[in-house]
């Protein structure tokens, strides 16, 4: 592992200065409550800075303090080094969202990060301790972030969980997909990742009901269902459950009966070889009237794709059979015995 050097100054020392910052902000707050308790988000950064200019009199890192502020990581640089990220919470726990596991907006040359995280309620608190120390899981709002638990215990933190350290995780070309692997490995049955971390692929900012939708594209998310998941034709009774997820997680679509997509209509019957068959499952009486689409809207999906949803290695020139296979093994315990259902399906 390469670790970035910086023999000046040395990061006792700076640790010391933040000491005395902290010492500093606990005293003021004491004789200051109320402009304290006002002091939320970024108003207590410059604040912080102003504390943290001051005790650097006299230390190697007088007038090396700058406040970057604004939409950049952290919010305060000291010797074009170290970094001070200031967070704040009214709740009486030491909590909070914080910046983004891509670090994009990350200032250049900086290599050690504190985190200075303040309470702000009665009685008002301050702690302080290195970044990395204080990230506990990954979470979700427009895009991943760090979870900081002020409180976590050692060895309790994401990069601890994923056995990969912080230094070199936020350098990897693609860190997200790092967190989202490990995320992936702990998924049970019946549950997904909200973020895919898919660059070609994005979900919809609006979330939409399923019956506020147009004819035409509940047509196609049922053919884009049957495509992804073969197993909507076994018997299990999660069998639905992949789908729903991927409707919503995926589409922005939310739908209370999913069941009723494939299967509304009861039993009919199917005319094949010159042969009628009765009672067959409404499930399949809607696969057999999408093969076409079907057919048509496999070619579109990325080989990709359709080898995670189906689990298994994908043949680009036989995606129609390879699908009939997993079909016609999920629906072994559905149709009726005298129906040839596998030669029908294959000859769609």
């Amino acid at each position: 592992m390469v670790v970035a050097v910086n023999s000046e100054p040395n990061e006792v020392e700076f640790e010391t200065l933040l000491n005395q910052v902290l010492i500093s902000l606990k005293s003021e707050s004491k004789k200051n409550k109320n402009l304290y308790l006002s002091l939320l988000g970024s108003k207590l950064e410059k604040n912080v800075f102003d504390i943290l200019t001051s005790e650097a009199k006299g230390t190697v890192f007088e007038n090396s303090i700058e406040l970057i502020s604004g939409q950049r990581f952290p919010d305060i640089v000291a010797k074009k080094y170290y970094g001070v990220e200031v967070k704040t919470t009214k709740s009486n726990q030491w909590k909070s969202v914080g910046s983004s596991v891509a670090e994009g907006t990350r200032v250049e040359g900086v290599e050690r990060i504190f985190m200075l995280f303040g309470k702000m309620r009665d009685p008002i608190d301050f702690l302080c301790k290195p970044y990395e120390e204080c990230l506990s899981e990954v979470v979700v709002t427009h895009s991943p972030r760090y979870l900081i638990d002020m409180n976590l215990s050692k060895g309790a933190t994401i990069f601890d969980k994923i056995r990969v350290p912080y230094d070199i995780l936020r350098k990897q070309e693609n860190p997200i997909k790092t967190v989202l692997d490990y995320y992936k490995s702990l998924l049970k049955d019946g549950e997904t990742t909200w973020w895919s971390g898919d660059t070609e692929s994005s979900s919809k900012m609006i979330i939409r009901l399923w019956n506020h939708l147009d004819e035409d594209e509940r047509k196609l998310y049922i053919v884009k269902g049957f495509c992804l998941f073969p197993e909507l034709l076994g018997k299990s009774n999660d069998k639905f459950n992949r789908f729903a997820l991927w409707l919503a997680t995926k589409e922005s679509v939310v739908c209370p009966n999913v069941r009723d997509l494939f299967s509304a209509g009861g039993r009919g019957s199917i005319n094949y070889n010159g042969k009628i068959y009765s009672n067959i499952p409404g499930i399949i009486m809607n696969l057999s009237d999408n093969a076409a689409k079907i057919k048509s809207e496999l070619l579109l999906f990325d080989g990709d794709i359709l080898s995670e949803y189906w689990g298994c290695e994908i043949d680009n020139t036989k995606l129609y059979e390879q699908w009939c296979d997993l079909v016609i093994f999920h629906a072994n315990v559905t149709v009726p015995l005298e129906f040839p259902f596998k030669s029908y399906i294959k000859s769609l």
